[in-house]
């Protein structure tokens, strides 16, 4: 499946992975982008930004009801949804026991797993079942998910217990969905960043990110958010690649802190 003439939907798609990914779909002649985010105000912004290729769906990818308007209203726009590039998440960090002695409050870890991925899940099941009505193409694909995941799945640093959970469910559902979506033509392949230039760092002092580009083995800096979206066109565009985790980090593991 070419990006060019697909119809894309991003979440998260007013900053960051998301809106790096939202230009390039625009860039490369995408019928169609859907901006699915949880500012209405920033992605009417970039909508009006980038032109009639481009609409806002705002929703809260907690709310069920939210997720099934904002789907609907891109197939009203567009008539269909081809790719699915799922960036909505949150980062949070609070060790499991504090230096009082005390335990996290539960309920920041239950907001991070409902937002990173229950929300993933229903917005991926939701977009999937569209999806399963396209024609299909030669080779009998009607759609393509990219799912976001971080290298903290694998290599969670300290006070990451909830956000690398969160993460390591995305990587620990990316096959099942594979094989469960097989039957209906859809790919299923979820991306792993590393350090990528994002607004996470938009107040980190230079001494910070510094520090964080030399944990990096080579290039020595943080990746760009372009290149993120150039690996989600990529396996787009490359029919084999399916039900696969793909790390984008320069060869960084990540240290305990």
């Amino acid at each position: 499946m070419k990006l060019a003439d697909s119809v894309v939907l991003v979440t998260g798609g007013a900053s960051g992975l998301g809106e790096a990914t939202v230009r390039r779909a625009v860039r490369e002649g995408a019928k169609g982008v859907a901006i699915l985010d949880l500012s209405e105000e920033k992605s009417a912004a970039l909508a009006l930004e980038l032109g009639a290729k481009a609409v806002a769906v705002p929703a809260d990818i907690t709310m069920p009801g939210q997720v099934s308007e904002a789907i609907a209203a891109t197939l009203v726009e567009f008539g269909r949804i081809d790719v699915l590039v799922s960036c909505a998440g949150i980062p949070w960090a609070q060790r499991t026991v504090d230096r009082e002695g005390n335990p996290p409050n539960l309920d920041a870890y239950r907001k991070v797993i409902e937002i990173n991925l229950i929300g993933t899940f229903d917005v991926v099941s939701k977009t999937a079942a569209a999806m399963s009505r396209n024609e299909p193409n030669d080779d009998g694909e009607r759609g393509v998910i990219v799912m976001t995941a971080s290298v903290a799945a694998f290599d969670g640093q300290i006070g990451q217990a909830a956000y690398s959970a969160s993460k390591g469910g995305i990587v620990g559902m990316t096959l099942p969905l594979a094989r469960d979506l097989g039957a209906v033509g859809v790919r299923v392949v979820t991306i792993a960043p590393g350090l990528i230039e994002t607004p996470i760092y938009d107040f980190a002092p230079p001494e910070m990110k510094e520090g964080l580009a030399k944990t990096v083995v080579f290039p020595h800096r943080l990746g760009y958010a372009d290149e993120f979206a150039h690996l989600a066109q990529s396996v787009v565009e490359n029919a084999y690649m399916n039900g696969e985790v793909i790390r984008l980090d320069a060869a960084v593991r990540m240290p305990p802190k």
